[in-house]
């Protein structure tokens, strides 16, 4: 379904109106965006609601709590940044450069897959000067959330082979790996082929925290048995990291690993698990809609992109 058009400068409409309330929905909350925006919430929320006035529209849902993003405005968010890119590619067209540039915001469980990420953001920033990336690292159910409610435009997530996907997502497959365990060159378990789920026991495991991919299929593995000693992180790069400094082993997909610049530089390394066949996707995701800001439609190619060519590699 088509929203209504905008034309910003319709009934007074102002730029700004438009850059605060996508700022409201990039940060979550109208507090947090009157402090980047050096504004009081007062002057912030009257002038959203002028605009919602000027549009006929609740654009946001205020509660106790605070104020988010109604389903309309999340309708409405995608023409919003259209319009605001529209007047980027202007502003760079007459050299003005410096003006506020649009931002595409990326949720990732998995931010250390740094030959697929580093690349991509790397072309894109080449091609969209003007547009800022912002990496997000959170939980799989985060980024989904956020993916629905137009938080952020792309999510990175991974998935183990029969797992559901939500109805209201995009979503194209990047990358299909396997789960390895990760471990200093010096551990005994990197002088192994392959390394079983008794092996893992006897070590320091540094395990993804509740709500993680890899939290999951440990717990599956190790079928409810607890390893010598266990450390707990939030995502793969602190994980590696720990590794690194000789604190333990994890578990981990092998794209997370393979060509890291830890594993580059020698200081981390992977081993297959016995006895184990399972399966884990990078997946990437977007909301469903048919209308998306051409920058985020440019970066999700790059992504797509850029994984064929690992994959092929």
């Amino acid at each position: 379904m088509h929203g209504p058009e905008i034309h910003p400068h319709s009934a007074g409409m102002r730029t700004e109106q438009l850059e605060y309330i996508a700022a409201v929905t990039r940060l979550g909350s109208l507090r947090r965006a009157a402090e980047e925006l050096r504004l009081s919430q007062p002057a912030l929320s009257e002038t959203v609601r002028n605009l919602e006035r000027e549009l006929g529209v609740d654009l946001l849902e205020r509660k106790r709590s605070g104020s988010t993003m109604s389903a309309q405005g999340r309708e409405m968010l995608p023409h919003i940044v259209n319009v605001l890119e529209a007047l980027d590619r202007l502003r760079a067209a007459a050299g003005e450069q410096h003006r506020m540039s649009r931002m595409v915001r990326v949720g990732t469980v998995n931010a250390a897959t740094v030959p697929l990420l580093v690349p991509v953001v790397r072309d894109f920033r080449a091609t969209h000067p003007v547009t800022q990336v912002e990496v997000v690292g959170a939980q799989q159910t985060e980024i989904q959330r956020a993916l629905t409610e137009g938080g952020f435009d792309l999510g990175l997530v991974n998935h183990l082979d029969g797992d559901d996907v939500p109805a209201g997502l995009e979503t194209a497959r990047l990358l299909r790996g396997r789960p390895v365990v990760c471990v200093h060159p010096g551990s005994p378990l990197a002088s192994r082929p392959a390394i079983t789920a008794e092996e893992l026991l006897r070590e320091p495991l540094v395990a993804m925290r509740s709500g993680y991919v890899m939290h999951r299929f440990v717990h599956r593995l190790l079928a409810g048995r607890t390893p010598v000693f266990a450390y707990s992180t939030d995502g793969a790069e602190m994980g590696k990291l720990m590794v690194a400094e000789g604190l333990g082993a994890t578990v981990l997909p092998d794209f997370s690993v393979i060509g890291d610049p830890l594993e580059r530089l020698g200081r981390i390394t992977y081993r297959p698990i016995a006895d184990d066949s399972t399966r884990v996707l990078l997946m990437l995701q977007r909301r469903k809609g048919d209308s998306v800001p051409q920058a985020a439609q440019d970066l999700y190619q790059g992504f797509v992109d850029r994984a064929r060519e690992l994959s092929g590699a």
